[in-house]
């Protein structure tokens, strides 16, 4: 038997795709929130922030250079030492069910995150040190930084669209 698997998201699967696979007995799996197995929590996360700053754009594939150096050299800097994140706290009510909580002490960048766990030096590649990251991290303010990301975000988006 033929098995595919998919994003849950609607953009990918729709009635009619799934009609063509079972009329092909081809069996199709999905991925799951919540279920690191499936990947979502990754693809989720990724999803939500590539859109909420790029958009729904068509980039031809001759562009790919361009928007992967944009990613590389600029947004990851900006994702993991300038945007705050909320990092929740997950506690069991009387009833069993998980509730999720976001304190305001959670609300931080993910090197502050990263930095903040127990023993976290040792997570570090060999040679790198929190004093070699915090040269990164602070050497522009978080506001400088987000100016700095739009700027370089338009400048390849203005490549990409062919104008």
């Amino acid at each position: 038997m033929i098995e595919i698997h998919s994003d849950n998201g609607s953009k990918y699967i729709n009635r009619i795709i799934a009609e063509l696979l079972n009329k092909l007995l081809i069996k199709q799996t999905k991925t799951r929130p919540r279920h690191s197995n499936d990947s979502r929590l990754a693809e989720t996360k990724n999803e939500s922030v590539i859109l909420k700053y790029i958009g729904y754009i068509y980039i031809s594939k001759k562009y790919a250079e361009s928007v992967n150096e944009f990613y590389q050299n600029v947004f990851n800097e900006y994702l993991n030492y300038h945007r705050p994140c909320g990092f929740p706290e997950t506690k069991i009510n009387a009833k069993g069910k998980e509730i999720k909580t976001y304190p305001k002490e959670n609300y931080m960048t993910p090197y502050e995150k990263f930095k903040s766990l127990k023993d976290a030096k040792q997570y570090l590649k060999p040679g790198l040190t929190f004093m070699d990251l915090d040269k990164i991290a602070y050497a522009h303010s978080d506001i400088d930084y987000a100016k700095y990301m739009q700027k370089e975000k338009f400048k390849m988006l203005k490549i990409v669209s062919d104008v």
